[in-house]
Order: structure tokens, then C-alpha cells, then sequence
């Protein structure tokens, strides 16, 4: 699946939103390590990365020949700073309308709007790979993801009070949501 879209951001800056291709893999593994090393809310920590910038690579290359899957980029003064992607929940008829949406911005670059684009972005791809339902697990004391996901329209199914068990939190409360598209 491919994309590519320029947006200016609260702070003035251009942002370039597109398909992570196959020659970006060692800036997607480094922001990926980033991301899971600057909050508690994502699903691993960078220590349990099992790629590597070639398996990045390949894994992005699938992505864009892919045409009901999508990583997306976002990038300001020519650095990735935020990845975000749909994944089929499944390829089995009985699933085959529902894709997962997973999302990481680099710390520096929050609220400046690029979540909210990259969330719009991976709902318009969704719409047009077909899929009639979107899916997210957030953390629920992550209140500006909630309420990012609340706004375009995402609601809630249900709560896991130990979905995830931090390192340094302890146990943590998932809250699954769904966009019907």
C-alpha cells in the first residue's frame, strides 16, 4: 500500500507522511527503539526488538507491495520521527474485515498534531484496503492517546485490568476500542 502526504504541524513545520519503503529500515529500527524507550505505554522495550535494519527493511518492503497492510512514516527536517500502520487481525474470512492500528511518536514530537495525522492517514488506508472495522489496545492512563482516539471517533469494547505488566509500573489496564469504518 503506498501514501504520501505533506502536513504543517502546530509548530509550523512541515510533515511529510508516507509509506515506509524498503531504504528506510535503519531509521525506522531507530525510531522504533526510540519510541519504546521513551514511554511505558507501547507493547515491548527496545531490549525485546527482535529485528534488525535489514528485517526492517524487508518487513517495510512486504508493507508497501501489500495491499491491505500499511507502515507510514512521519518525518520532519528529513528525520523519521513517528511510525503508525494497519495490520489485518486476520486472513480468514470470518476476520477479514477487521485491521489493527499500532501507533509511536518520538517524545520530542508530541502534540504537535502528527498522532492525529497519522491516525486519520491509517483510517483513509483502512477505508480504502476494504477493511469495515479498526481495532486499537491503549493504555488506560494513557488519557491523551484516549482522548486522541475518542475524537475520530473510536469507541470502547472492553477493558483488560492486566493487559500489559510494566517493568517499573506493574500491572496495566488496556482498553480495547473499535472505529467502525
Amino acid at each position: 500500500m503506498k501514501y504520501n502526504r505533506t502536513i504543517i504541524l502546530k509548530n509550523g513545520q512541515e510533515c511529510r507522511l508516507k509509506n515506509g519503503a524498503e531504504g528506510d529500515g535503519q531509521a525506522v529500527w531507530e525510531i522504533f527503539n526510540l519510541t519504546h524507550g521513551e514511554t511505558d505505554y507501547l507493547l515491548s522495550y527496545p531490549d525485546e526488538n527482535t529485528f534488525d535494519a535489514k528485517q526492517e527493511s524487508q518487513f517495510l518492503k512486504a508493507k508497501t507491495e501489500s495491499g491491505n497492510e500499511i507502515e507510514l512514516l512521519a518525518i520532519v527536517g528529513g528525520k523519521v520521527v513517528g511510525t503508525a500502520g494497519i495490520e489485518a487481525v486476520g486472513n480468514k474470512y470470518k476476520v477479514g474485515h477487521r485491521a489493527e492500528f499500532g501507533m509511536g511518536i518520538a517524545k520530542a514530537f508530541w502534540g504537535l498534531g502528527i498522532g492525529g495525522a497519522l491516525l486519520a492517514a491509517c483510517v483513509e488506508c483502512a477505508r480504502n484496503a476494504g477493511y469495515t472495522q479498526l481495532e486499537l489496545n491503549v493504555v488506560a492512563d494513557n488519557e491523551r492517546a484516549v482522548s486522541l482516539y475518542k475524537k475520530a471517533g473510536f469507541t470502547e469494547y472492553g477493558r483488560n485490568p492486566k493487559g500489559f505488566c510494566s517493568r517499573t509500573a506493574g500491572y496495566q489496564e488496556l482498553i480495547s476500542m473499535r472505529l467502525e469504518l
